[in-house]
């Protein structure tokens, strides 16, 4: 049986390095790319490519599809997994800054999907999961880039959907709320339901369940995972 070819993004370490191992152990040929050189190391031991690129630049996203496309043949999957964007004042923030952070958090997954949907179309389906913020439906003046951005991010998944779902190509958002890759004090630990942060196995169990067959009617959601922290339906 020929098996699944998976593109992670900022796959070297945390939540992208989780996705990779999972869906590893689940049979899935990667292609991982990072901005640290560490991805290369990292991929070798799942058997993967590895390549080092940022996801605000077109070019090392055309440049990770290739690879994928030139040594598997075909994509079926894709995690757009990025860092964060920078913290300010909701005024403060220059243009400078929102102009990366809409680089950073949408259209780095806009420029992929032009990437790889094509190669999907012509096998007649793929699935894209997108790791965005529990901010999305849960505004923060603490996080305002992110918020505004992955907001528009679950507006753009959800038009996906309508385009592409009846030709079998799905699309969903994963909503995490504060996990054990970045430390929280104790104040946030408390007012999390659950009363601990997420793990980023978790996190990856969840986008491994999206991109499978198992939720293949799933599509245009954006799916909370946050102990129960996000008060919006």
């Amino acid at each position: 049986m020929t098996k699944k070819v998976a593109v992670v993004t900022a796959a070297s370490k945390g939540m992208g390095a989780a996705c990779a191992r999972e869906l590893a152990q689940r049979g899935y040929d990667l292609v991982l790319m990072s901005r640290s050189a560490a991805v290369l190391e990292f991929a070798d031991t799942l058997q993967g490519i590895g390549l080092q690129g940022d996801v605000t630049n077109p070019d090392d996203l055309r440049r990770v599809v290739d690879s994928a496309f030139k040594q598997y043949g075909r994509i079926d999957a894709v995690v757009n997994n990025t860092g964060h964007a920078d913290k300010g004042d909701l005024l403060g923030i220059s243009d400078q800054e929102w102009h990366h952070g809409l680089d950073l958090l949408l259209l780095n997954v806009v420029r992929i999907a032009r990437l790889v949907v094509p190669m999907m179309e012509k096998k007649n389906g793929g699935s894209i999961v997108n790791i965005s913020s529990f901010g999305a439906r849960e505004p923060s003046l603490d996080f305002p880039l992110s918020s505004s951005l992955r907001a528009g991010l679950s507006a753009f998944t959800k038009l996906f959907a309508d385009r592409y779902a009846n030709q079998g190509i799905r699309m969903n958002n994963v909503l995490p709320g504060f996990v054990d890759s970045y430390p929280i004090d104790s104040e946030t630990k408390e007012n999390i339901p659950i009363q601990r942060s997420g793990s980023v196995e978790e996190i990856a169990k969840t986008v491994a369940f999206l991109l499978s067959d198992d939720a293949g009617y799933i599509t245009g959601q954006s799916i909370c995972v946050d102990g129960g922290l996000g008060r919006s339906y």
